[in-house]
């Protein structure tokens, strides 16, 4: 679990990116955070692996205030999946999947099986293994950068905005493939996003964000489109226009909400 307490990040120069946040993230679940650009949302996300450090308030996991833990080792233990994977260009696809691994000193043997069993769970072909990331497509590239990811088997796994960078179709492929994961693998992911839509699908729980990291609503994604808190919310999300007419569809044993413009609209649990 992750609880972010009174948190507060004002930049050198007096710039505040997050004024006064508190939210738990429950363990086991998908939580997202979204809003336009400049909320505060990624430096939220990046305050808990200690990229980030708050200037006031507390982010605790499992109890523990992240701000007395080891900044190195704490990123160590936390699974982080970027825009544009970030991988390293000029080390493989194994080396990237491999990388946190080794610096934590696990045998080769037990790396090599380690990449060879995530290339199988997020989708890529073990020929890809000695391929470098210019060589692959960009899909390709966010499914290296979740197996780096999920290389130490993590509790905890962030994700900032992984898929916006890569066209629709691709796009939800991923989106699909990241729910399929988490049935079987059941992390606790605090995932950031400007698309209310990827929110919806994704998130079992959504809080939304103005500027400064205020939170004008949080819920599952079908307490929020049932009753949103203001007009800024009821417009963000759509529902100012005819509520967002639902219906079901099944996707892979899930019941997904989809709204009038065939757009998914939340899971139905």
């Amino acid at each position: 679990m992750i609880q972010f307490e009174s948190v507060r990040k004002e930049f050198t120069g007096g710039a505040l990116a997050v004024e006064d946040f508190t939210l738990t993230i429950p363990t086991g679940s998908i939580t997202v955070l979204v809003g336009s650009s400049g909320c505060g949302k990624t430096t939220l996300l990046r305050m808990v692996n200690r990229m980030v450090d708050p200037t006031g308030g507390t982010i605790r996991i499992d109890d523990t205030s992240v701000g007395d833990r080891d900044p190195v080792q704490l990123r160590r233990s936390i699974g982080y999946v970027m825009q544009s994977g970030g991988l390293l260009p000029h080390k493989t696809v194994a080396e990237n999947i491999e990388t946190v691994a080794k610096l934590r000193g696990v045998p080769k043997n037990e790396r090599d099986a380690r990449v060879v069993e995530l290339m199988a769970t997020v989708g890529l072909d073990a020929s890809l293994a000695t391929r470098y990331p210019a060589q692959l497509s960009g899909g390709q590239q966010q499914r290296v950068g979740v197996a780096r990811a999920l290389a130490i088997d993590p509790n905890i796994l962030l994700m900032d905005e992984p898929f916006g960078a890569v066209d629709p179709l691709v796009r939800a492929d991923l989106q699909n493939e990241l729910l399929e994961l988490q049935k079987t693998l059941a992390k606790t992911v605090l995932f950031v996003t400007h698309d209310i839509d990827e929110a919806f699908l994704l998130g079992d729980q959504v809080a939304i964000l103005a500027n400064g990291g205020r939170i004008v609503q949080h819920g599952s994604p079908r307490e929020i489109l049932a009753h949103p808190a203001n007009d800024f919310v009821a417009a963000f999300v759509g529902a100012d226009r005819g509520k967002r007419s639902l219906r079901i569809v099944h996707e892979g044993g899930q019941a997904i909400a989809i709204d009038s413009d065939g757009r998914p609209a939340g899971r139905i649990d």
